[in-house]
């Protein structure tokens, strides 16, 4: 087993900067609510939760709902398997906030939403008694004008002149009385706010909409530069504007303060039907490994081990914000996921696991398949420095960053280190046996 006292020994030389600034009862009171978008989960918010603590802001004021089902409709009247209406984001939202008021006696809270989490929280306050709960409201990269206004897709919730968009900006202002608005976009990076059909199928065909898609008329409209989709809300620059939006006053550093001992727990899930969903697993069980960060070895035995119950809980797990870690999902219906990550400075309870998709179509001859994944933003290229075993892939697409996932498949299996780097973020995994139905992913943090 890890000898934990010699971990907690190498941090002790940091704890001059782990002590958090005191601010006052109103810049850390205030209840915030954090929503992603379309597929995505609460954990997309980690390093925004953390960047927000290491300003002093109150842990147990700070949350990120993670919703059923997060992929929208194709059509949004019509019921489709796995996927959610407007109308189911706007029940389950309703509910988180009334959980949240009630649980921190605040009569009002901020709501920060990311693409689709921002249409949930424009229908929330479209009612003024619901809007009377909010005091801010922040949309970040939210396709507040669509993502396209063709008159074939009219049902769906992404378009423009479609009747969900069309009546939430349907007034002389587009945003509601009471709240203070603002809203953050990129200055022509964000993938879904393209004049150009290319990134949705359609090269060559106007989408009807422009780069200021997401700004609002009535609102605080800010462009952030060169960010990519999820960086509009999970970037150090986007970080910078949410904090004084909703604190008034400039973040003392944007950097993430280590805690002497991390604690690390959530949930996991899955993909029904081949979509992703945020309903919990039961029947996965859970490891998780300190491994090298030279070598993606594990050091020694598993530092936790657990079936998963109806909730799909996992943890809680003890480790340091120096320990490289390795968690294992073995989930029904999944290949068994060996996840590789950089150590985390800060403790969370939405460390969500979701197992890898099956191996299939693609992977045929494939010895070990190792994906590098970046779920709180897209390589972009040449924006970014992506190298995956030692050269930049090349599945990913220069200029516009769209892509958040690039593969390697290993004809021959060798058990030897395998390096992903993203900019200054380095992590070593191992390859697992794709003919025994193992997958391995180098996830991103930054």
């Amino acid at each position: 087993m890890l000898d934990r006292r010699n971990f907690l020994g190498g941090v002790a030389a940091i704890s001059a900067c782990q002590v958090l600034p005191a601010f006052g009862q109103t810049s850390s009171d205030l209840p915030i609510l954090f929503v992603h978008g379309n597929g995505d989960q609460a954990p997309i918010w980690l390093t925004t939760l953390w960047r927000f603590e290491s300003n002093g802001y109150r842990r147990d004021r700070l949350h990120a709902v993670n919703l059923t089902n997060p992929l929208a409709r194709d059509v949004d009247a019509v019921a489709q398997p796995n996927r959610s209406s407007t109308e189911d984001q706007l029940r389950e939202l309703t509910e988180e906030v009334d959980r949240l008021r009630a649980a921190s006696g605040a009569p009002r809270l901020a709501l920060i939403g990311l693409s689709r989490g921002g249409n949930a929280i424009r229908n929330y306050v479209s009612a003024p008694e619901r809007a009377a709960n909010v005091s801010h409201v922040v949309l970040c990269g939210t396709p507040n004008h669509g993502v396209f206004d063709w008159d074939a897709t009219l049902g769906n919730e992404f378009n423009g002149r479609g009747p969900f968009l069309s009546r939430l900006n349907g007034g002389e202002s587009e945003v509601v009385p009471g709240p203070a608005f603002l809203t953050l976009r990129s200055d022509g990076l964000d993938k879904y706010a393209q004049p150009d059909g290319r990134f949705l199928g359609q090269p060559g065909v106007p989408t009807g909409v422009t780069a200021e898609g997401p700004a609002l008329k009535g609102a605080t409209n800010l462009v952030l530069g060169p960010v990519d989709h999820r960086e509009t809300a999970t970037s150090p620059r986007a970080l910078r504007e949410i904090y004084k939006f909703i604190t008034g006053q400039e973040p003392q550093r944007l950097s993430i303060v280590p805690e002497r001992e991390v604690t690390l727990s959530g949930i996991v899930t899955g993909f029904p039907g081949g979509v992703p969903t945020n309903r919990p697993v039961a029947g996965a069980h859970v490891e998780v490994f300190a491994v090298s960060p030279e070598t993606g070895e594990r050091q020694g035995d598993p530092l936790y081990g657990k079936e998963t119950g109806a909730d799909g809980a996992w943890g809680a797990v003890t480790t340091t914000p120096d320990i490289y870690l390795e968690f294992v999902i073995s989930a029904p219906d999944s290949p068994a996921t060996h996840i590789y990550m950089a150590p985390f400075p800060r403790s969370s309870d939405i460390v969500h696991l979701r197992p890898g998709r099956p191996i299939g179509q693609g992977d045929e001859g494939a010895e070990a398949i190792v994906v590098m994944s970046r779920p709180r933003g897209y390589f972009g290229l040449p924006r970014d420095v992506v190298i995956l075993d030692g050269r930049e892939p090349t599945d990913i697409k220069a200029g516009v960053p769209t892509d958040s996932v690039t593969t390697l498949r290993l004809t021959n299996f060798d058990d030897r280190p395998i390096v992903g780097e993203f900019n200054l973020e380095r992590v070593v995994a191992r390859p697992w046996r794709a003919r025994d139905n193992h997958i391995s992913i180098i996830e991103i943090m930054s």
